[in-house]
């Protein structure tokens, strides 16, 4: 398969079609699948060891929807072009991330903030019903500039390195850790193994992403904040992300959150502007040009043979 075109023209598809309805998307009935895998094998009730045990064993059967992806290595150039183009699109969101972000912006624009309150709430997971316009700036920028890596760059690594496959592995790794790798009691020991796969599957890309923020905005600065404040934050690859693209961008991110009624003192971290919601749109484009300078290198590397 000739890699640039494959990546050119899902992205292009992506930008003009944006996301598919969500009933027939098929990381809308994977997580339907999961969540069927989830109710036959998590018992809460049973000992850490036990749901440790579970988490893998549905981790396993979860992804085995994953060799659907295989005979497509099978198939004539031509078909395994069209099927990868298809996948590809289907995996990336760049598109539907500038659109729920833009959908932030205008109704803060419109100093609408429970309207604001209620469509960042769907790119978080923090509570978001006690937000200020301050906050909800802040976490819109997180979202776009971490999913940026989880659903835009990943994607695309996973797919010049191991083809459809791939990025199907990659894709359904980081639904499943969204829907069961939080560290609560019902998740702690069963969702462990979907966590520590995400990790590992992210690790690569995320520094990628964020080598790629840094080298499009305040450079050194964006470097250096990666180096210091990457660590800090609970997640090992979304923290060089976001430290990276809020320097990059000299906004001044973190800060206090609460999440499932708890409050979590997340760190401040990135730049040293306080947000305003232009910076939205800012934090959108980022993505955007960085996605231009990965394709750049994708046709440079050989994308074409």
């Amino acid at each position: 398969m000739a890699l640039f075109p494959i990546v050119l023209l899902a992205v292009a598809l992506d930008y003009v079609l944006g996301e598919p309805d969500n009933t027939y998307h098929p990381l809308a009935v994977f997580g339907r699948w999961a969540a069927s895998v989830e109710r036959t094998l998590l018992k809460p009730e049973q000992s850490p060891t036990r749901q440790k045990m579970a988490g893998v064993c549905a981790l396993a059967l979860a992804l085995l929807p994953c060799a659907a992806a295989l005979p497509i290595l099978l198939l004539a150039d031509e078909w395994q072009t069209l099927f990868g183009i298809a996948l590809l699109y289907f995996c990336i969101a760049p598109r539907s991330l500038q659109q729920h972000a833009e959908a932030v912006r205008a109704a803060l624009a419109v100093d609408d903030l429970e309207l604001a309150r209620c469509r960042v709430g769907y790119m978080v997971s923090r509570d978001t019903a006690g937000l200020d316009q301050a906050a909800v700036r802040r976490a819109a920028i997180e979202s776009v500039l971490e999913n940026g890596a989880d659903a835009v760059f990943a994607p695309i690594f996973w797919f010049v390195i191991a083809g459809p496959f791939g990025a199907l592995l990659y894709r359904f790794s980081n639904t499943l850790d969204a829907m069961w790798g939080y560290r609560n009691s019902r998740y702690q020991y069963f969702g462990w193994a979907a966590a520590r796969l995400d990790d590992v599957l992210n690790w690569a890309p995320a520094r990628l992403t964020a080598l790629g923020y840094a080298l499009l905005g305040r450079t050194g600065t964006a470097l250096q904040a990666w180096r210091e404040q990457g660590g800090l934050l609970e997640s090992p690859n979304a923290g060089p992300v976001m430290a990276a693209g809020g320097a990059a961008l000299n906004l001044q991110l973190g800060g206090p959150a609460v999440y499932h009624g708890e409050v979590k003192l997340k760190p401040w971290f990135g730049g040293e502007r306080v947000p305003e919601n232009g910076d939205i749109a800012r934090a959108s484009g980022l993505v955007y040009r960085t996605l231009s300078l990965w394709l750049l290198l994708i046709a440079l590397g050989g994308g074409f043979a």
